[in-house]
C-alpha cells in the first residue's frame, strides 16, 4: 500500500506494578475521534489517558472527506493547517445520468474563509498528524497502545476499567470514561445498550486506485456521482481524489453480493478497467461493505460518555460520519473540562441534549440519501426515475437529487443553554478575515464576546472580547451592531442589541449550565 504502517511504540503501563493515581478522563480508542478528544482536553487543562487494542493506523483510506467546520475545529486542535497542506481541496461537486452530466453544485461560492467546503485526505494521514499532535502534549495525554480494555464499572464517583496488554492484566480509576472505539464499541455491548436504527442491504464496493495519469483530472478536483453510468449499468458510482494520486471509485453492487467474490482482483480489476480504459494502474485498497443509520438514545450514561460511531453511525454519502464524531468532541470537550473543574453537571446533559440532536439530523439526511440511490418500493424507483429523466431540462427536479447531502454543521436554536432567537443564535461561528489572521483563530475555544459596533462592550471574567472591524464581509455575516456570545465551541449562544453587562453575564451563566 501507498502508506507505510508504521507499529507506534509499546510500553509497559505504570499500573502493572503499583496502583496509579486516579485519572480525570480514560478514552477508549486512538481513531480519529478518541484522539482528538485527548487533544481538546490537554488544552483545557485536563489529564487523560489514551487505551487502544492495536498500534498502527487504521488500514485503508476509510474517512476522507472532511468538512469545512470540521477543518476549523482541527484548525483549534493544531492540525487543520497541516490536513490542509497534504489534503486535496474540492468544492464543487458533478452528478451524471448515465454518460450525461445534469447538474453540478459549489458548496463555497464565497471567498473570504480560512478553509475550504472540503478537503479530502485519507484517515491514516489524520491519525498519524493527530498522534503526533497528543505526543507534543504529553504532560497532559497518557496514549497506550496494545492496551486493550475488557470491562468497567462504573461506581458513581468513578470508572474503574480492566486492562489486558502483553504483559498482563492491570486496572486503573478515571473520573470520566469516554467510550471512542468505533462503530463495533465493545463499551456500548457490555452495557448491552439498545442501539436503535435502519439496516441497509445493499453492498458497496470501495476501490482505492493509484493512477499516475488520470482520465478525470481538472483544474481543479472535483467530486463526481453517476447515476447508471455507461462503465456500471444500473447502479450507481462515486469518484473522488486523494493526495498520492490516488482516487476513492465507490460502486454499488447489491443486495445479492457476496462480499468475499467481489473483494478480489479477478472481480475488481475489470470493472476499473471499464472506467478508465487502458490505462496503467494500481489497487492500493478495497473494502466490500454494507451500513446502518442507527444510534443510541442517550450518548451519557452516568460516568460514561459516548462520541463518535460509538454513539451513532450512518451511511458514507455524505461525508457526515467522521465530520459528525468530531462535531460531538468539540461539544464536550470543554463541557467536560467544565465539570471537572466544577461547573454543573448539567453541562453534560447539554452535551447529550445538543449531540442527540445533531445525530438524528445526520442520519435523516443520511438515510433519505440512501434511500434515494438505491429505492426499496415501485413508487420509490419510479419517483428517482422520473427526477433524474425531468432534471436534464427542469432546474426544480435537480434539486430533488440526492447523491448524499454533504455535512453541515447542526443548529443548535431553541436548546437549553442558547438565549434569544436571532437568526445565527444557535449557528456555528461564520469564519472572516481579521487583520493578518482569521475569525476562527481568535473566536473559539473559549466564551468569546463578538462586537459589532464601537460602544463599549465587556463582559463577566473568563470572557474575551473580539471586536469586528466594520467591513462589508463582518455586516453581511454578522450585521452592524450589537454583540454575540460565542461558545468555546464556536456555537453563537445568544445576541446582544446594546450593551448590558448584566444580559451577558446571564447569556454566560446560562450556557454553561447554570441557573440564571
Amino acid at each position: 500500500m501507498a502508506y507505510d504502517y508504521a507499529p507506534f511504540p509499546y510500553g509497559a503501563p505504570p499500573g502493572l506494578t503499583a496502583p496509579e493515581p486516579r485519572h480525570p478522563v480514560a478514552i477508549v480508542g486512538a481513531g480519529p475521534i478518541g484522539l482528538a478528544m485527548a487533544i481538546d482536553l490537554a488544552q483545557h487543562g485536563i489529564k487523560s489517558v489514551v487505551l487502544d487494542d492495536n498500534n498502527v493506523v487504521s488500514v485503508g483510506s476509510r474517512a476522507i472527506c472532511w468538512a469545512k467546520r470540521t477543518l476549523e475545529i482541527f484548525d483549534r486542535l493544531g492540525v487543520g493547517e497541516r490536513m490542509l497542506d497534504k489534503g486535496v481541496t474540492w468544492k464543487v461537486g458533478r452528478l451524471f445520468h448515465g454518460g450525461d452530466e445534469f447538474y453540478s453544485f459549489d458548496l463555497l461560492p464565497e471567498d473570504g474563509h480560512k478553509y475550504p467546503a472540503f478537503i479530502n485526505l485519507q484517515q491514516y494521514y489524520v491519525e498519524q498528524y493527530l498522534v503526533e499532535r497528543a505526543q507534543d502534549l504529553s504532560d497532559f495525554i497518557d496514549l497506550r497502545f496494545l492496551n486493550k480494555v475488557t470491562d468497567h464499572t462504573d461506581h458513581g464517583d468513578h470508572v474503574t476499567l480492566d486492562i489486558e496488554t502483553p504483559d498482563g492484566p492491570y486496572q486503573i480509576e478515571a473520573d470520566y470514561y469516554i467510550a471512542a472505539e468505533g462503530a463495533g464499541s465493545a463499551t456500548r455491548k457490555r452495557m448491552n445498550l439498545p442501539f436503535k436504527g435502519q439496516t441497509f442491504e445493499e453492498h458497496f464496493l470501495i476501490v482505492d486506485v493509484e493512477l499516475p495519469d488520470s482520465p478525470f483530472a481538472t483544474d481543479d478536483p472535483e467530486r463526481w456521482f453517476w447515476f447508471a453510468p455507461p462503465f456500471h449499468p444500473g447502479q450507481s458510482a462515486l469518484l473522488h481524489k486523494q493526495p498520492d494520486n490516488i482516487y476513492r471509485i465507490d460502486l454499488q453492487l447489491g443486495a445479492d453480493t457476496d462480499p468475499k467474490t467481489e473483494a478480489t482482483e479477478e472481480k475488481v480489476i475489470p470493472r476499473i478497467k471499464a472506467i478508465i480504459g487502458d490505462m496503467d494502474f494500481r489497487l492500493d485498497w478495497m473494502s466490500v461493505y454494507k451500513f446502518r443509520c442507527a444510534k443510541l438514545d442517550n450518548f451519557v450514561h452516568g460516568r460514561v460518555l459516548f462520541v463518535g460511531d460509538s454513539a451513532h453511525v450512518v451511511s458514507p454519502f455524505g461525508a457526515r460520519g467522521g465530520n459528525g464524531g468530531i462535531q460531538d468532541v468539540d461539544n464536550l470537550g470543554w463541557k467536560l473540562a467544565a465539570v471537572l473543574n466544577g461547573a454543573s453537571n448539567t453541562l453534560l446533559d447539554s452535551y447529550n441534549e445538543e449531540r442527540t440532536h445533531g445525530s438524528r439530523e445526520n442520519i435523516l439526511n443520511s438515510s433519505r440519501a440512501t434511500n434515494f440511490m438505491t429505492p426499496k418500493s415501485e413508487i420509490e424507483t419510479l419517483f428517482r426515475n422520473e427526477t433524474l429523466n425531468l432534471a436534464g431540462k427542469h432546474p426544480f427536479a435537480r434539486k430533488l437529487i440526492n447523491s448524499g447531502r454533504l455535512s453541515q454543521p447542526c443548529t443548535l436554536a431553541d436548546m437549553t443553554l442558547q438565549t434569544g432567537t436571532h437568526p445565527l443564535v444557535g449557528h456555528s461561528l461564520i469564519d472572516m478575515p481579521m487583520g493578518n489572521g482569521w475569525l476562527i483563530e481568535q473566536a473559539q475555544g473559549q466564551f468569546t464576546l463578538l462586537t459589532l459596533d464601537d460602544a463599549n462592550w465587556s463582559g463577566p471574567h473568563g470572557v474575551r472580547t473580539v471586536h469586528l472591524a466594520a467591513t462589508q464581509t463582518a455586516a453581511q455575516r454578522y450585521g452592524r451592531a450589537g454583540a454575540f456570545l460565542v461558545r468555546p465551541d464556536g456555537h453563537i449562544c445568544a445576541y446582544f442589541e446594546t450593551p448590558d453587562m448584566q444580559a451577558v453575564s446571564s447569556a454566560y451563566t446560562k450556557a454553561m449550565g447554570r441557573r440564571t
